[in-house]
């Protein structure tokens, strides 16, 4: 009881609020994979309970007692476990939500299990999840929900107390969204690995070169973060330096011809966002352009 409004505090919900407002609420996750165990370990940190059941396991016997089930399972597999969990009972007996974590489906996958009790909805984190025994970083990341009402107020709410930004973007092509989170997600590492490799033959040890390019990949996340694009751009493309790049292709015929393909690609995306910073004469990206068509 507040002293001097004669009203309750900390009891009371606000409109519009749900009980993730207040850590009440209940959650089943089904799959004990990569972003099943990652959640979970997340949830943990913020105070807020949750129930994991390995999907080897396969589905309980009893209902699901929960607000929100978080249907952590590969692409292929969603629809049947909608049917299943609407076949066997296991949720309707209470309202609830039903929500899955893919990034190129929209909340239909689960239509099967969709009822007067049952709220459907896609809940997707865009950060990489590469470890079930490691848990990415969520704070600042983003939440892509889109879905029921209900199940979109509830995920909202929980990607909030994550620490992510929750967003709804209407009409979105979720597998171009997809596309474009695999091309930086898989993408950097496939760099990653690329440049471990350089630079063993430079003569740096495996696990040194690694300890190296973890921090420079933050940095760049930051920059894209808070700079945005082209800003973020650094390196010779963006100088306008034809002769480092000359350079670099040389040393990677001699060293590592197998990433000359992967080089010039990059510096083909590159070129466009360093014509438009403008940091150097036209005539400098030019023979950036030359250097690059020259390339063994």
């Amino acid at each position: 009881m507040n002293a001097k409004t004669g009203k309750r505090s900390g009891t009371t919900r606000g409109r519009g609020a749900t009980k993730t407002d207040r850590g009440e609420i209940a959650i089943f996750i089904y799959g004990g994979g990569k972003v099943g165990r990652g959640l979970q370990r997340a949830l943990r940190a913020v105070g807020q309970p949750s129930t994991l059941r390995p999907a080897r396991q396969g589905l309980p016997r009893r209902r699901i007692d929960a607000d929100l089930v978080i249907v952590a399972l590969r692409d292929r597999d969603l629809a049947a476990c909608a049917e299943a969990l609407r076949e066997r009972g296991l949720v309707g007996h209470r309202r609830c939500a039903v929500v899955h974590c893919a990034g190129a489906l929209g909340p239909e996958a689960l239509a099967a299990v969709r009822s007067a009790q049952v709220a459907v909805a896609q809940m997707h984190p865009m950060i990489s999840f590469a470890s079930p025994a490691v848990t990415p970083g969520l704070l600042r990341g983003q939440l892509h929900v889109d879905g029921d009402p209900y199940a979109v107020r509830l995920c909202r709410a929980l990607g909030k107390r994550l620490g992510m930004t929750p967003r709804t973007i209407p009409g979105l092509d979720r597998v171009a969204y997809h596309a474009a989170a695999g091309i930086v997600a898989n993408g950097a590492a496939a760099l990653a690995a690329g440049g471990v490799g350089l630079l063993e033959r430079a003569g740096v040890t495996r696990e040194t070169a690694a300890a190296m390019l973890g921090p420079l990949l933050r940095t760049v996340a930051d920059n894209v973060e808070a700079l945005g694009l082209p800003g973020a751009l650094t390196g010779p493309v963006r100088r306008g330096d034809a002769a480092g790049i000359a350079r670099h292709l040389e040393t990677l015929r001699r060293l590592a011809p197998e990433l000359i393909p992967l080089y010039e690609v990059s510096a083909a995306v590159q070129l466009p966002l360093a014509r438009t910073l403008g940091e150097a004469p036209a005539e400098a990206f030019d023979a950036v352009e030359a250097a690059l068509k020259r390339a063994p």
